[in-house]
Order: structure tokens, then sequence, then C-alpha cells
């Protein structure tokens, strides 16, 4: 496979210059861009999946809530069956608003809008016409949606997978040319280690050349399982047969595999579970341990899952594990997105 994409990249060139002219387009203003009159702050990044958006938009979610800030979240809702502008109840399903979307819905009800529109400009407009008291708009994944301008732009890029170390698509998975980077107001080094050399570190700020007081590194921190049914969780778990349909599932992989025998299904990221999905994974798992045995996926799969009723049977032991960010020198990293949302 990784042959094939080096044999694509003429076409990775012509791709790159295409967007590079694109972005060039916006900034000399021969294209327009809509500047979001609400304090905005999009989460985006350079390449295409798996960098962990999304617990950082949560993150930002939390924090303004805690404020006592009324949020909108503005999304594509993608993998979604529906099109065009699209405002996320508690109710709707994951075909209809995203699995992203419901997650953010599900977990924060009424206290947040989330509304869906693939242009962005659509989905602000419909904020501030019908939700005037909402004093932020998070924008997740509209980086490169340039017809829209945020107030505020987070890069994110995983430690062990950084959009300098990447090509553009095909060959690789950049979206645009590295230097779209200037663009942000703030990057996040995702995936990081809890503890992280001070030389390794040193090595990754120089390599990013971002400056200093505005590039943060993340961490993931995985709490306590939570089971389908809502039973009581296994508590004693020796092999998990962990299912995936994300970008990237590289970091649970291992962190489970530190704590015992796991088998991993990894399907395409957003991908659409079928009935013959479910029944293959019930037979792998029925065959793959006699006891002390469960099923996990993540918390994004589980907005997809929930269509089957089979998923919930307690003899299937189904459960979703939950994602949070800890972000290294959190009080400056918040009191800089702080500072953004007072300014006048």
């Amino acid at each position: 496979m990784k042959v094939f994409r080096w044999l694509l990249l003429p076409l990775s060139w012509i791709y790159g210059y295409l967007t590079f002219l694109r972005n060039k387009f916006y900034d000399w203003g021969f294209f327009n861009s809509y500047k979001i009159q609400e304090k905005s702050i999009t989460v985006g990044n350079l390449s295409a999946g798996g960098t962990g958006k999304t617990p950082h938009v949560d993150y930002l979610i939390q924090h303004f809530l805690e404020e006592n800030t009324k949020i909108s979240v503005l999304s594509r809702g993608y993998g979604r069956k529906t099109k065009g502008l699209f405002r996320a109840k508690a109710d709707s399903p994951a075909s209809d608003i995203g699995d992203e979307p419901r997650q953010y819905k599900q977990r924060y009800g009424d206290k947040i809008e989330v509304v869906l529109a693939e242009k962005r400009i659509v989905g602000v407009e419909f904020i501030a016409q019908n939700f005037p008291e909402n004093e932020l708009i998070i924008l997740d994944d509209a980086f490169q949606h340039r017809a829209v301008s945020a107030g505020f732009s987070i890069l994110i890029t995983p430690f062990d997978d950084l959009f300098t170390n990447d090509l553009m698509l095909p060959t690789g998975n950049l979206r645009e040319w590295k230097s779209g980077k200037k663009r942000a107001d703030m990057v996040i080094i995702s995936k990081s280690p809890q503890e992280i050399h001070t030389t390794k570190e040193a090595e990754i700020r120089q390599q990013i050349g971002f400056p200093e007081n505005r590039l943060f590194f993340s961490s993931l921190q995985y709490t306590d399982l939570v089971p389908f049914n809502r039973a009581k969780p296994e508590t004693k778990i020796e092999f998990v047969l962990l299912v995936t349909g994300i970008g990237n599932p590289t970091s649970l992989l291992d962190f489970w595999k530190s704590k015992c025998h796991v088998q991993l299904m990894a399907f395409p990221d957003h991908h659409n579970y079928s009935k013959a999905d479910i029944k293959a994974i019930h037979e792998k798992f029925g065959k793959f341990a006699s006891k002390n045995k469960v099923i996990i996926t993540t918390e994004k799969d589980f907005m997809r899952l929930q269509q089957f009723e089979e998923v919930f049977e307690e003899e299937n032991a189904w459960h979703y594990q939950p994602i949070t960010v800890t972000i290294k020198n959190q009080h400056v990293f918040n009191a800089r997105i702080d500072d953004y949302f007072r300014q006048v």
C-alpha cells in the first residue's frame, strides 16, 4: 500500500499546488471569507483524520461551560445521511447528525446547541439568528474551511505523526502544505506521553517551528469503562476484543495491550456499522475466550452502535472507553483562550 501511495506522488504535487493557490486567493482577497462576528474558536488539523480533535473540542466545551458561557458547536457532521443545515436534538441518531455531534449533544444536552452544516457560513448565520444569546461558537474541523474566518484557531497534530513528517494527499495525509500552520493561533501536540523528556520536547518545538508560548502538549486520559447496558462494568478483564471505527486506534490499542490480551477489529473512520458487522463481531467474541472477556469500543463508535439492540445484551459485554485530555501547562493554555474570549 505504501509503495502504491508513492506512485501517486505527482498527484500530490498537483493537489498541493491547487490548495496552495486556493489559500493564496483567500490571503489576497480574491475569495471572500466571512468574518464571524461572535467569539469563535476553530479546532482542526493539517492532516486527514486521527489527530484527536474530538476530545479537545470536548475540553473547550467543558472549560467554557464551567465559566457559564453559552455555547454553540458547529460541525459538518461527517458521515451523516442528512444534508444541509440541521439542528441536533437530544434524540437525533448518529445517522442524522454524525457521531461526534451526537457525542457532544448526548453528553451535554440542552447546555449547548449543536448545529450541522457543510457550508459553515450557513451554520454561523443560523446560530447568530436563532441563538443570539450564545456567546461562543466552537467550530469542529473547520481549519481548511476558509469561507468563514474564526476569531481563534487551534491546530492539532499527534505526537507520533507530526504534520512536519507528512506529505500531501494522496501520497501522505496532508490536506494542505505545512505552511498552513501560520494561520493558527495555537498548536497542540496531541497524544503525547504523560512524561516527555526535555530534549524530545525541545526537538519537537524546533521541528514545528511555532512560538513557544503558543505550542502545547496534550495527553489522552482513559477513564472508567462504561457498559452499554448500564449494568455493573466488568472488573476482572483478561481478554479484550477492541472494535474501532476511528482514524487511528493505536493509542487505545497500546493502552489495553499494557493491561491484558487484546485482539483488534478495526473498521474505517466513521464506519457505518451493519447487521453483518455486528454478527461478525459477536461470532469472533464467542470464540475469543471462555471468561473474563469484554468488547471495548470508543465513545464515538458507541454513537453509531446504539441502533443495534443486540449490543445491549449482557452476554455480549459491550463497553465504551471514555477519553479526556490533559494539557501540559494547562493554566497557561486556559489563560490564552480566556484572554481571547474576553477581548472587546
